[in-house]
């Protein structure tokens, strides 16, 4: 098989006294994501997709909320265990496409570095990477300002 495609979404409550991560940037907000990890429901959405498409499980197959080594862990190290196990499977990223969906605080300032800073840990260049964001219009947890989601998409191409 030359190309092989995975989907996935993450979604975490957003409460007060944690850090809003996203992309592996930390996001200016009185609220931030309820996890055991970091949080960053955007790489989780990621690492999940890959996963997918290599049939190989999800995230909590590979770094379950019940090992405490996981606890507050920086969602980064997931990105770069999902890399190297697509590079081990002889595969490469041709490109990620996802959404955010969070009510407040508006995204734009960040997706840029978020691009950039995604692209360094899976060693591609952030043209590769799509990241938009949206509201749900003050509708679902989301809207009312009580969770953030993720989506993702990343479609991969045997090397």
């Amino acid at each position: 098989m030359s190309f092989r495609i995975g989907f996935a979404k993450d979604i975490h409550q957003l409460v007060e006294g944690r850090p809003l991560i996203l992309g592996t940037i930390t996001i200016p907000s009185n609220k931030g994501e309820k996890a055991h990890s970091d949080g960053d429901v955007l790489i989780h959405a990621i690492v999940e997709a890959i996963f997918g498409a290599l049939g190989v499980g999800d995230l909590g197959t590979f770094f379950p909320d019940t090992d405490s080594k996981y606890k507050d862990a920086d969602s980064s190290l997931f990105l770069i265990k999902a890399n190297d196990l697509l590079a081990e499977r002889g595969y490469k990223i041709s490109n990620i496409d996802t959404s955010i969906e969070l009510e407040t605080p508006k995204l734009r300032p960040y997706i840029e570095k978020m691009k950039v800073s995604l692209a360094r840990l899976l060693n591609i260049d952030s043209s590769q990477i799509s990241v938009k964001a949206g509201t749900n219009e003050k509708m679902d947890a989301v809207g009312k300002g009580e969770a953030v989601v993720a989506f993702a998409t990343v479609l991969l191409e045997k090397e």
